[in-house]
């Protein structure tokens, strides 16, 4: 018995050891990352990256598949722009406008959302994102299909220069950080644990006690909120908000980085992400379709690696000898 409980110890002990290099690791990458890549490229993939880990709580660990994600994101992304530019707001306080103009926006779409299950609650977030679309086709502020462009990135604290492009990418890796470690906290917290339940069988969640319409809507809000701050970063990096933000192809976009990187993982959606926006980068000055290259990507994976690419990794020997074993049920 003592043996076992010691072997079990050891293990992790030895399981932490690997997660915290593997986490030391991608942090330095993600330091030294401007040094070989150009900053802008590396700023969209972290803007998509926080985008598709905010999308994953909501439908990873709650089980919700939403197709109106692309409103919080573009939304936020009009909110933050029209603060900052028209009403002169500091940058901090411009993303903060953005984040609560896409948590209201998520508890009223949320609100009507839960009330149904499935495809109907697909597609009713998709009917009222897409509503939204139509509202910020004609409302004054967005300016159409002009959008609100020259953005200005201002000074961070009054003295940080964000029109520097190194500046910019070390604020946004530090939001997208932040952004990570929140998402970490809730899967993890009490909170977290009730969701996976829903997930796994709401069913018998409702049988103890729990208000799972309530749960659903707080995490319909939060992966709204966190959405909202990857749009308003998005907009501060190109220093402009679209249409093409709140379209339903961007709402598509971040379930296909999602279920390419791995559903129900914490890093698999940044995977997803940084594969999706490099096809596009680099296949955008080149003969290939980028759609049809991406589709294609998407089968291959799909039936190859059916839980993604880091899910998969989990799955494997290696995976589970570290410690990261994907427990996500499909």
């Amino acid at each position: 018995m003592t043996l076992t409980l010691e072997l079990q110890k050891q293990k992790e002990r030895s399981t932490v050891v690997a997660q915290t290099v593997f986490l030391g690791l991608g942090l330095a990458l993600l330091l030294l990352a401007p040094l070989f890549f150009y900053p802008v490229f590396l700023m969209k993939i972290l803007c998509f990256a926080l985008f598709a880990c905010a999308f994953n709580l909501l439908l990873g660990y709650t089980g919700l598949l939403s197709f109106g994600h692309a409103a919080f994101f573009g939304g936020a992304a009009y909110f933050t722009a029209h603060a900052i530019k028209e009403w002169g707001l500091p940058v901090e306080l411009g993303l903060l406008v953005g984040v609560a103009g896409a948590a209201l926006l998520g508890a009223v779409i949320g609100f009507f959302a839960i009330r149904r299950q499935g495809i109907y609650f697909a597609m009713i977030t998709l009917a009222l994102a897409q509503m939204f679309y139509f509202f910020c086709l004609q409302a004054e502020f967005t300016h159409g299909e002009d959008g609100i462009q020259s953005v200005p990135r201002g000074h961070l604290f009054g003295f940080i220069d964000l029109s520097q492009s190194s500046n910019m990418y070390y604020f946004v890796l530090a939001v997208f950080i932040v952004g990570i470690a929140v998402i970490w906290r809730i899967i993890n917290s009490p909170f977290g644990m009730i969701l996976k339940s829903i997930r796994e069988n709401e069913t018998r969640a409702i049988s103890l006690g729990y208000s799972v319409r309530n749960y659903k809507l707080a995490a319909f809000v939060m992966s709204a909120a966190l959405t909202g701050l990857a749009g308003g970063l998005k907009a501060l990096v190109f220093q402009f908000a679209t249409l093409t933000d709140v379209g339903w192809q961007m709402s598509g976009e971040v379930i296909l980085m999602t279920l390419l990187g791995g559903i129900g993982t914490l890093i698999g959606p940044l995977f997803g992400a940084a594969l999706v926006v490099t096809l596009q980068n680099y296949l955008a000055t080149s003969e290939f379709p980028v759609t049809i290259v991406t589709g294609v990507v998407f089968m291959v994976c799909v039936l190859l690696f059916r839980r993604g690419i880091v899910g998969e990794f989990y799955n494997s020997r290696l995976g589970r000898r570290l410690g990261f074993e994907h427990r996500h049920k499909h």
